[in-house]
């Protein structure tokens, strides 16, 4: 069945990245045991090997209510439960965001984020680090009523005042539905701001996490979902129903946060649900499956897509025929191709993500380390051909080859000078890097950013503040890279400098771009003034809230973006001084061999053929490792390029 090929082919992903962890464990090792790495070499391969352990899979379902978001969830990932795990009924089920993921290291649990935390200025994001605020629920794998039991509590709802809700966001006084759910002064609201559940089902147990999203109108309401989770989807499967078609809260929906998300519209699938709505026994299969597709085709082009990204499917029939072996049904509610596209498409477009970027990190760790035996190579070749030009010679011969290298080491102490001063200037132009990227100050800026919009009642004035955040933000990226380019060319220099006088390789130091950290922040700024287009210019106490919570997410998602600024720069300027390190080293070094070789040879002629013999074999052995180093970066490469176990695919 296609299901069971979704699972074979995550689980045949889940091995092949396995693989992959376990050959650039061994390159760690061999490194290590030919003393190859030093502090930075380590850091870059174990930051590679937990990028890779902790790679997750997301799929976010978006809907309004009652599309049954829920079911298709119940259906694709737990049939074989024989029941309805996640909640799914007429009307409003899924009252809260609800992640769903497995941590071997945490209880099997559901943690519910109380709804009273909306009414503070934290994001879900910053609460995830603090277990005690959220209510734990624990879940009995072992028995299916149990787990029904528990996750019934995600789609809780308690009644509370207009008043209570207003205050936490939930209500405004301009909706015309919210006006209508008021009774005796009071609305129903969810009990949960967020619910992260830790189930082991094997599917999350190989690193895929589901997300299950209330209805559209949360993506406004709760900016960690507009801002955060669903632009980081890797996939994101939009449902509508059939019966209903495309909405302009659809269209709306979709253009702003889903079609347009990172990725362009891979990974993007539409799913017309509730298809069985239009089975009709009073017209045959072929006039039921034309109007199917008419909706599909419909729906596509109201969404500006391709015919090939929209599945009608029946989630609700779909579960009903796996829980009873039914492939008359399950064929007639057309899952199979649904699951087939996330089995077939979206697997191999994440491999494709972490293939392309383990390849350029290994890469690089490879370049690094054949440039330091390719270095050790030249120094002993060098020595070589001094000794060998020995051979024969007097002492005199002998004594001038000593002056000239005592010459040489002179020269490059000199040169030590130098570099040491260029230290020096590094570490003072990094301090002045660091400073547009500094924490602290990014901090003050928010909170002025705060202070600006709590003073205003008026969209402008927020508007106004934000601009202005936005604009003294990237100010502070667009330094920092001017910044890095000057760094980058006293490097240059330097190299070019170093490799005119003393030989060393010819080093460029790696290039640096700071246009993601553009682009993010772009995004974020696009999103805030979408939001604000739809308010007048006095906003409602509602639409204030809203606002500082959007404020908030953002502000969030800066420090994010900035933390991660500060994180690759460090690497960078680890990378830029770490060849010229090496290589300084390994220079100093050789002098000291040759010095020493030649003061050996001068206090006994005898030693000269043992001198040469002893460095033959260890250009041998350099070369032997030069050897293995191929092999390692081939079985790196051997595993970064196998193709994922086959699944027998069969139809549907």
């Amino acid at each position: 069945m296609p299901q069971d090929n979704l699972v074979a082919n995550f689980e045949a992903y889940s091995e092949w990245r396995g693989n992959l962890i376990q050959r650039i464990g061994e390159l760690q090792r061999w490194l290590s045991e030919q003393d190859l790495n030093d502090a930075q070499t380590n850091m870059r391969i174990q930051h590679l090997l937990d990028k890779l352990r902790d790679d997750k899979l997301n799929i976010a379902f978006v809907a309004e209510f009652s599309r049954g978001k829920s079911e298709l969830i119940n259906a694709i990932f737990f049939a074989e439960y024989k029941q309805r795990l996640l909640p799914s009924s007429a009307g409003r089920t899924t009252m809260c965001p609800t992640e769903l993921q497995y941590d071997p290291a945490r209880p099997n649990c559901i943690q519910l984020l109380p709804i009273e935390t909306r009414a503070s200025d934290t994001t879900t994001s910053e609460y995830k680090r603090y277990p005690e605020e959220w209510t734990t629920v624990a879940l009995d794998v072992e028995s299916g009523d149990a787990m029904l039991d528990a996750f019934q509590q995600v789609g809780m709802q308690k009644r509370v005042s207009v008043a209570e809700a207003t205050r936490l966001g939930l209500f405004d006084e301009e909706d015309a539905d919210h006006k209508l759910s008021v009774q005796n002064g009071e609305i129903e609201i969810p009990c949960w701001r967020h619910a992260v559940i830790n189930f082991p089902h094997p599917l999350l147990k190989q690193g895929l996490v589901i997300l299950d999203t209330p209805g559209l109108n949360a993506i406004g309401t709760e900016p960690e979902l507009t801002l955060n989770l669903l632009p980081n989807a890797h996939a994101i499967l939009f449902i509508l129903a059939a019966d209903t078609g495309v909405t302009k809260t659809d269209i709306d929906v979709w253009r702003n946060h889903i079609g347009r998300a990172q990725g362009g519209q891979r990974g993007r699938l539409v799913v017309l649900n509730k298809i069985d709505g239009l089975w009709d026994a009073l017209k045959t299969s072929a006039q039921i499956d034309a109007e199917i597709e008419k909706q599909a085709q419909t729906s596509a082009d109201l969404l500006g897509i391709r015919r090939t990204q929209v599945f009608p499917v029946s989630a609700q029939k779909g579960l009903v025929a796996k829980i009873g072996d039914d492939q008359a049904l399950l064929a007639r509610a057309r899952l199979a191709d649904l699951e087939r596209a996330l089995s077939e498409d979206l697997i191999p477009f994440k491999q494709e993500i972490v293939r392309d970027n383990t390849h350029t990190e290994v890469e690089d760790l490879v370049l690094a380390t054949r440039g330091i035996l390719n270095a050790r190579r030249e120094g002993v070749k060098e020595q070589l051909d001094e000794l060998s030009a020995l051979r024969g010679k007097n002492r005199d011969v002998i004594e001038h080859m000593l002056d000239k290298i005592g010459e040489e080491k002179v020269h490059f102490e000199r040169g030590m000078q130098r570099f040491q001063a260029l230290r020096s200037v590094f570490s003072q132009q990094t301090n002045v890097l660091f400073g547009y990227l500094g924490m602290d100050g990014l901090k003050n800026r928010i909170m002025r950013a705060r202070t600006e919009m709590e003073a205003s009642s008026f969209s402008s004035g927020l508007t106004s503040a934000m601009q202005k955040f936005f604009k003294d933000v990237n100010g502070n990226i667009s330094k920092s890279a001017e910044q890095v380019a000057e760094i980058q060319a006293m490097m240059a220099g330097m190299y070019k400098k170093f490799s005119e006088e003393h030989g060393l390789g010819a080093v460029s130091p790696p290039p640096f771009s700071t246009l993601k950290y553009h682009k993010e922040i772009a995004r974020l700024e696009k999103s805030f003034h979408e939001h604000f287009n739809t308010f007048g210019a006095i906003l409602t106490t509602t639409q204030s809230t809203l606002t500082k919570k959007f404020f908030e997410t953002i502000a969030s998602r800066v420090v994010y973006v900035y933390e991660v600024a500060n994180r690759d720069v460090e690497n960078w300027l680890k990378a830029v001084m770490a060849p010229m390190e090496t290589q300084v080293r390994e220079h100093q070094m050789q002098l000291r061999r040759r010095l020493e070789s030649v003061k050996r040879i001068h206090k006994a002629t005898d030693t000269l053929e043992d001198r040469i013999e002893e460095l033959n074999e260890i250009d041998a052995g350099i070369l032997q490792q030069l050897t293995e180093l191929e092999a390692r970066l081939k079985g790196s490469y051997e595993a970064l390029n196998a193709q994922m176990s086959p699944v027998i695919r069969q139809a549907a």
